[in-house]
């Protein structure tokens, strides 16, 4: 079966469903692809808020907020890697999203005079996030959602995406597994935009839902495109002990405070001036060396504390993460702290695109968390990330509008092609006996990344761990599954995504290991500086003749020079 569109949108969260609706306003014909229902996306998870230079709130000296000064803060917290065109954009586009989110129908917390309620974040010198309760992107996703099903725009919802077509260098659509029914679908477009989010369940100690297995990078990489600066990976410094649920940075913003096992409040030490609200890799890292000399919790954690906050406030902003708690770590935030450690978080790298959202391979658009525009550099801000969903998902779908006019859709001898291709290889998978298992393999993996590639690096450990992420590859190739029925086969997509885990783990790898030096998220212990002279450069990958290959190309700089970091 072919599917025919002008645009379709891989990914049901926040950025596809917002390029989904800006294709549908063009009066184009456009659908969605999703492995999940839409609002079981990772964008449903996103609790702290959303940045955006509203001004509702003044600073410290009684300034108001504005689009520069939160390109400021971006550029400086993504540790000067950030490309500052894309940052601009960003941010100048910002408010306008926020608003037109409230017109859609989000309901933001509101300031006594009724305007959208903002609160401090970490790294910005502004209060600047907006929010909803602890719940912002469930409030956005549920709205985006709801205007997508009103307009009828045709989603595929449980639909694996099993490869990219391409055609004369071309991307021209791609192939799905049913999950249902265990059928391969063809598509064909004359754009396919990448929304499909992040990698992080390529370590075993994680924020993400289980489905962030980082598909679309994996799939773009097959086909051609390039990946950008993955070696920069997240550490939320705040994730519940035991299970690593994120605790949301708005519990900082509201003042929350974090302290050691001898009831010190560490981060004084490390950011005076910051204190519990500098950016997250410093925070992370500060929390990490806490431990690691003794100062911590028997078992590698230290206390977030809003007891001094008081019920009602924790009960108005924080619902959700005093629910959190209790459900998951037996404690009341009214009246204990709360245990949490750093847990992987969110992926600055993706599939290099430009400020328009175009890859390297044609026809083939890519925005939010799988993608690298490049707005967060090294080193996300809190907040940032639910901005640039629907910043860029609107942005980027514009462009796609802009380029479909000169375009015709291509015959469906590719897409046929592919399907056959796909339903033998599909096969082959399912008739291997006697091979070892999934979960086994993956959880090797897992824990070969967190201890090889965690927040703190170093080259013997490195090369080390990426020895054992080819070893792993290599028994991939002999994985059987014990089910072995097309329909309704969730071992086959635990294995699919597998397949393309590893490849992101090796790309991580080669650019954590070729980057000597310490920047943002990256931290070197044998290069502990920044090294402008020579890495101030976006790190690229890709495969030719199945080998992966790194190469450099440079950053975007604009009015922010290059400076060093003080919180």
């Amino acid at each position: 079966m072919i599917h025919h569109y002008d645009v379709l949108i891989i990914g049901g969260g926040l950025t596809g469903l917002r390029a989904a609706l800006r294709v549908s306003d063009a009066g184009l014909n456009g659908a969605v692809v999703s492995k999940v229902h839409p609002l079981r996306s990772h964008s449903v998870a996103a609790q702290g808020g959303m940045n955006a230079s509203l001004g509702n709130v003044k600073g410290e000296d009684g300034t108001k907020d504005s689009w520069k000064n939160h390109a400021y803060d971006t550029v400086k917290g993504s540790d000067y890697l950030a490309d500052q065109d894309a940052v601009e954009r960003l941010c100048r586009e910002a408010p306008t999203a926020v608003i037109e989110l409230e017109h859609m129908g989000t309901v933001w917390s509101r300031l006594a005079d009724g305007k959208i309620a903002q609160r401090p974040f970490g790294g910005a010198g502004f209060p600047r996030t907006c929010y909803a309760a602890d719940r912002t992107g469930h409030n956005a996703l549920h709205t985006l959602y709801e205007h997508v099903s009103g307009r009828q725009i045709p989603v595929y919802e449980e639909f694996f995406v099993t490869s990219l077509v391409t055609k004369d260098g071309r991307c021209i659509g791609c192939t799905a597994l049913e999950l249902m029914t265990g059928q391969v679908h063809g598509f064909l477009a004359k754009a396919v935009l990448m929304a499909s989010g992040g990698f992080g369940r390529i370590f075993n100690k994680s924020t993400n839902a289980l489905i962030n297995t980082g598909d679309g990078p994996a799939l773009a990489l097959r086909a051609g495109a390039l990946l950008k600066d993955m070696e920069f990976v997240q550490f939320h410094p705040t994730t519940l002990y035991g299970t690593n649920i994120l605790i949301t940075e708005g519990a900082r913003g509201e003042g929350g405070i974090l302290l050691n096992q001898n009831g010190e409040r560490f981060m004084e030490r490390y950011a005076p001036n910051s204190v519990d609200l500098a950016p997250r890799d410093v925070v992370a890292r500060s929390i990490e060396q806490e431990i690691a000399e003794g100062r911590g919790y028997d078992g590698g954690y230290v206390h977030l504390d809003l007891r001094h906050l008081g019920a009602a406030r924790i009960t108005e902003r924080l619902p959700g993460i005093r629910q959190i708690a209790i459900d998951f770590a037996g404690v009341d935030p009214i009246q204990d702290p709360v245990p949490v450690q750093p847990g992987q978080h969110y992926s600055m790298g993706g599939i290099d695109a430009d400020i328009n959202g175009a890859t390297a391979l044609p026809g083939l658009y890519a925005a939010g968390e799988c993608a690298c525009i490049s707005v967060h550099g090294a080193n996300r801000l809190g907040g940032n990330s639910l901005v640039e969903t629907v910043v860029f998902g609107r942005l980027v779908a514009e462009k796609i509008i802009e380029d479909v006019e000169e375009m015709t859709l291509a015959n469906d001898e590719p897409v046929k092609a592919a399907i056959k291709s796909t339903n033998d290889r599909i096969e082959g998978i399912l008739r291997r006996e006697g091979g070892e298992l999934v979960f086994g393999i993956k959880d090797v993996m897992t824990n070969n990344m967190s201890n090889k590639f965690g927040i703190f690096r170093e080259k013997q450990k490195m090369r080390e761990g990426l020895d054992e992420i080819k070893k792993i590859q290599e028994q991939v190739g002999h994985v059987s599954l014990q089910n072995k029925e097309r329909k309704l086969n969730q071992a086959l997509i635990r294995f699919l995504e597998l397949e393309g885990m590893l490849l992101l783990a090796e790309a991580v790898a080669r650019g954590a290991l070729a980057r000597e030096e310490s920047r943002g998220s990256h931290k070197r212990t044998d290069y502990p500086e920044r090294d402008d002279l020579n890495f101030l450069k976006h790190t690229l990958v890709g495969l030719r003749d199945d080998t992966m290959h790194v190469s450099y190309k440079p950053v975007t700089l604009g009015v922010f020079e290059p400076r060093e970091r003080v919180y």
